[in-house]
């Protein structure tokens, strides 16, 4: 569910704006890293406090 919730935002905000993911899904972190990189957004910063990840995702296109 993170990866289909976050594609549905990334596509509302403008290129060179940053979303804050945040997830409690176990399988976000590695889920959101390989989505990014497949689909060229930049992750500028990840957090993981306790079972919550906390992604800065840069849209680059």
């Amino acid at each position: 569910m993170p990866i289909s919730m976050t594609k549905e935002e990334i596509e509302k905000i403008e290129v060179g704006q940053v979303l804050k993911v945040e997830a409690d899904d176990p399988a976000a972190e590695e889920d959101i890293r390989r989505w990014a990189k497949r689909t060229e957004q930049e992750i500028l910063k990840f957090e993981k406090r306790g079972t919550i990840v906390t992604f800065y995702i840069k849209r680059m296109k």
